[in-house]
């Protein structure tokens, strides 16, 4: 019933500040199976594009550290939904409550949304990760998902507090198994999947940057528009090239300087993000 709530509050949220999401690789979220979601962790706003695709999923619960609960109004639809909080300060109560988690995710077929980056930072990068999420996977022999948000560079500035309507392309990755593995293989596994949400990052990224450029850059193929596999495959060799992916960050960044925030509702509620 929660769950119903915080998706349909959250989907209101997004559209009175002009946000749009769209998913890729639907598939792998629908099935009904065990896993340990791992998503890039940008900002609060990560909350919104988790509940807008919440009705995908199939019994998916969230574990998030405690001060996320203080960031209203997404904290209380966050708690209403009954995610996991876990006090990162005391670590030994963290990896209790943890611990009854993993046990129940497999037998019940659960899939566990983690942000192993821990801290939020929209910085335009995937920072290194944090090896929890990758212990539980591999404890229970449940694959690995990886979820990856495109860059908000191009619509939010958190130094100024400005936010503008955007849109964010939310890619799911194949899963990832860890059937046979061991804790002797945790660094391997968390390397492998950070590098390849990274890649999808910078893709992704780069396609939604383009739109935001402010000077010439190698222009992105009209299929991107169609959202197809060709297409990211295509942005992504604009993002690996010399004028790709930082070009296009540090242009939108640039662009800053002329935004102006268009609800003061907006202003608001950035004061948690």
């Amino acid at each position: 019933m929660f769950y119903r709530w915080a998706s349909t509050w959250c989907h209101r949220v997004t559209a009175l500040i002009g946000l749009r999401w769209e998913l890729r690789g639907k598939e792998h979220l629908e099935k009904d199976q065990a896993c340990i979601i791992v998503a890039n962790h940008q900002s609060s706003l990560d909350v919104l594009g988790m509940f807008n695709i919440w009705h995908v999923m199939n019994k998916c619960t969230v574990v998030a550290k405690r001060e996320l609960f203080y960031a209203w109004p997404f904290g209380l639809a966050a708690w209403l939904a009954g995610l996991i909080f876990i006090d990162r300060v005391r670590g030994e109560k963290a990896r209790e409550t943890l611990n009854a988690v993993n046990r129940r995710i497999k037998k019940q077929r659960i899939k566990l949304w983690v942000f192993p980056e821990g801290t939020r930072r929209n910085t335009g990068e995937l920072h290194p990760f944090k090896k929890g999420a990758f212990h539980m996977a591999i404890d229970q022999q449940i694959p690995i998902l990886p979820v990856v948000f495109s860059s908000y560079c191009s619509f939010l500035n958190d130094k100024k507090k400005i936010l503008n309507a955007g849109r964010i392309v939310i890619t799911t990755l194949p899963p990832v198994s860890t059937e046979g593995l061991t804790k002797d293989d945790i660094d391997t596994l968390m390397e492998r999947v950070r590098a390849q949400m990274t890649e999808t990052f910078k893709s992704t990224s780069a396609e939604m940057l383009q739109r935001y450029k402010t000077h010439k850059t190698p222009p992105i193929p009209p299929a991107v528009v169609n959202g197809t596999a060709e297409a990211v495959a295509a942005v992504a060799a604009v993002a690996n090239s010399s004028a790709g992916y930082a070009q296009l960050h540090a242009a939108a960044a640039s662009s800053y300087e002329t935004y102006k925030s268009s609800a003061a509702s907006k202003a608001t509620m950035l004061k948690t993000l």
